[in-house]
């Protein structure tokens, strides 16, 4: 294994090569607004540090560009939604609970159609697929190119979706369609905000795919580019420019992997301290556990895949109070090389603490001597309880497992913390995020309702159909494995349903598609 792991932050962009199991060069580089550039400077840095990353086998790329999109309300496109659905699900349409301001900004219109599918797979009307071309036509003539389709327990039968994308393309050709069916799970608002968020953020993960594939060129790197996802795996770029949503935590998500393959160990609790907050997680089996529960992305309500994590806004950056040591929430974030009294600014945070506490040696220490030590102290005492409070808050059981701190601010976690077998602090820490990229895997992954089969069988077509995800993701066939599988009876649905959910990883398939 030879590959490139980066991850494009807000604030640094870090660069990790890593050998046959072995990190063997590692860089930070400042973020900039063109990503091609800041991606470019990255791997300079890091080649002219390690000479052998100029030939990888594969480069990874993890970027928050697509959940700060949504929360920072920029560079989104506007989305029409079109809910195949009537005579249901008309109650509450789509965009009903999102922010007013950020569906102000991406509503591109709402269309129900008659069509859908009863939850045990009957149809409740055929589809209405007038009702679609006129829809199809009022979208084109609005000039929004993008488009959400869902439907009524689309994720048990798709068939409506489909049928309503290609008529859809027939009449405006040049739309970008997004299906909920390929999204989402079974509950329809939440899915349909998954696919609708999604719809917005096509154009620029098309934008920035396009910039990092034009940064490896431009730096002279012919290989495969995989891009991060929320469980802590990697897809094609190619798969990745139509599904941003799937990196929406692809940067705590490859925080937890690296934290786990720098420590060699499987099952922990693992809190990455950056410059505004610090991203608690549980990592089973090398993988980030998966949040059962809704999501929010921006306000948004959303019912898919995501980590399940915990954030406080205790990091690096964040101000503290010297009377009444109350932590944030606000934080200086990039600006803390300006701003922090060690680098000559003039607000307190928590870097300085660490810096007074003599658990860091970073700026000039002199410019926190005049702190007094008392409120240095209780000060540092309110952050390691946050810390404390929020890693226990993440275990699912009394069992002692070990805690795993990572990020640069990762000085701010106590050596001790109750209900932990112990802190355990790696080499590479500041960049972990970088080196779980560089050693992800693909995946593929299925959780769908079955009906009138027997268990074995539905177990069988579960785990075939998350392996040809896998495959299509980018994935050699021969080193798959399954690491998640569930089967849930469902008791309240005819026809013997059960709910099936696999999940699968495999490694990198070589281009020249030999393991």
């Amino acid at each position: 294994m030879k590959h490139i792991g980066i991850d494009v932050g807000g604030t640094n962009t870090d660069a990790v090569f890593v050998q046959d199991d072995q990190v063997l060069g590692a860089v930070k580089s400042p973020t900039t607004g063109d990503v091609t550039r800041g991606v470019c400077r990255a791997l300079a840095a890091l080649i002219q540090a390690c000479p052998a990353a100029a030939a990888p086998e594969a480069v990874m790329i993890g970027t928050t560009h697509f959940t700060n999109a949504v929360v920072q309300r920029c560079d989104l496109a506007p989305a029409a939604a079109l809910r195949v659905c009537l005579p249901a699900a008309a109650s509450l349409l789509p965009f009903c609970d999102w922010p007013q301001d950020l569906a102000r900004k991406v509503n591109g219109g709402t269309y129900l159609v008659q069509g859908g599918h009863e939850f045990d797979g009957r149809e409740i009307m055929p589809l209405d697929e007038r009702a679609v071309r006129d829809a199809a036509r009022a979208i084109r003539a609005s000039g929004v190119s993008s488009v959400a389709i869902s439907g009524v327990f689309s994720p048990l039968i798709g068939t409506a979706e489909l049928r309503a994308g290609e008529i859809l393309r027939q009449e405006h050709p040049d739309c970008r369609i997004t299906y909920s069916h390929q999204l989402g799970r079974i509950g329809l608002l939440g899915r349909e905000n998954v696919a609708l968020l999604n719809a917005t953020l096509i154009d620029l993960a098309h934008k920035t795919t396009d910039a990092f594939v034009q940064a490896l060129a431009d730096s002279g790197i012919r290989a495969p580019l995989f891009l991060t996802q929320n469980d802590g795996t990697v897809t094609r770029a190619e798969n990745a420019r139509d599904f941003p949503v799937h990196s929406f935590a692809s940067g705590p998500t490859n925080s937890m992997r690296g934290a786990v393959f720098l420590a060699a160990i499987d099952d922990a609790v693992v809190c990455d301290v950056g410059g505004t907050t610090a991203d608690v997680g549980c990592v089973q089996n090398g993988f980030p556990r998966q949040a059962n529960n809704m999501v929010e992305v921006g306000g948004v309500r959303t019912a898919f895949r995501m980590p399940d994590l915990l954030s406080i806004g205790v990091g690096g950056g964040t101000l503290v109070d010297p009377h009444s040591l109350q932590l944030g929430p606000v934080s200086v974030g990039h600006r803390l090389l300006e701003e922090a009294l060690v680098f000559g600014g003039a607000r307190l945070t928590c870097t300085d603490i660490a810096v007074a506490a003599g658990l860091a040696d970073i700026g000039d220490r002199a410019r926190v001597a005049h702190l007094d030590p008392a409120m240095v102290r209780g000060a540092l005492a309110r952050i390691h309880q946050a810390i404390a409070e929020t890693c226990d808050r993440m275990k699912s059981s009394a069992r002692s497992v070990p805690l795993i701190a990572v990020g640069g601010g990762s000085v701010l976690i106590p050596d001790q913390v109750a209900g932990f077998s112990e802190v355990v602090r790696v080499a590479n820490h500041a960049v972990a995020n970088a080196v779980g990229a560089a050693i992800a895997q693909v995946s593929g992954e299925v959780d769908q309702i079955f009906l009138d089969l027997g268990r074995d069988e539905l177990l069988e077509r579960a785990r075939a159909i998350a392996v040809e995800r896998a495959v299509a993701a980018g994935a050699q066939a021969s080193s798959i494995t399954v690491i998640e599988q569930e089967d849930i009876p469902l008791a309240y649905l005819p026809g013997n349903a059960v709910r099936a959910r696999v999940r699968v990883v495999g490694e990198i398939a070589r281009r020249d598609g030999q393991p």
